[in-house]
């Protein structure tokens, strides 16, 4: 199984990138914000950042810190289509970094401007009160989950991007260019 793990920055195209490989190369793309979000539904809470936050510690803590791309794999397996690959959205443990590597993949950490980023967010906001910040509030929330503080199940974007293998800059508003980017940088794994 080809598996790639994404991680990076709050409107860097973690998902664009997910989209992309899977409409394009016949990837199956997971977003774990997705199985969190879909879970906490069942169990009638928030679907709201911070609600997804305390689940997937508490997955970790439970089952392991790699536990969230365990979970992308059983999908990957049970699913009867035929798929070239994996690719997995968005790593915010350093532990799901070393879950990917274990079993063969590589990790992309992807970033850009974050007056870019904000404005991404915002535009994009789906509904979710996490994405409509002050961009005083987007800084904030970002250092947050940048810089670890807790135990080892909880939040830690820095960690993740000091064991990516691939860096990738998203500063464009045009798709293509940043198809293009993804192409070359992931030449070879796709």
């Amino acid at each position: 199984m080809k598996l790639i793990g994404v991680g990076g920055t709050n409107g860097s195209g973690k998902d664009t990138l997910g989209e992309f490989l899977a409409d394009e190369y016949g990837w199956m793309f997971v977003s774990v914000s997705q199985i969190l979000r879909d879970e906490l539904k069942k169990e009638g809470l928030p679907q709201d950042r911070h609600h997804t936050h305390q689940l997937s510690a508490r997955w970790r803590r439970e089952n392991g810190t790699g536990v969230l791309i365990d979970k992308a794999v059983q999908k990957y397996k049970a699913s009867k289509a035929d798929y070239n690959g994996l690719v997995v959205s968005s790593l915010r443990n350093p532990g799901e970094a070393d879950e990917v590597h274990r079993l063969g993949g590589k990790v992309v950490w992807l970033d850009a401007d974050i007056k870019l980023r904000y404005e991404r967010a915002t535009s994009r906001s789906h509904g979710r009160v996490e994405d409509k910040q002050t961009f005083e509030e987007f800084i904030d929330d970002e250092q947050h989950q940048m810089n670890h503080s807790g135990d080892q199940a909880t939040l830690n974007m820095n960690g993740v991007k000091a064991k990516a293998d691939i860096f990738i800059t998203n500063d464009s508003d045009d798709i293509n260019t940043f198809k293009r980017s993804i192409g070359k940088a992931l030449a070879g794994l796709i």
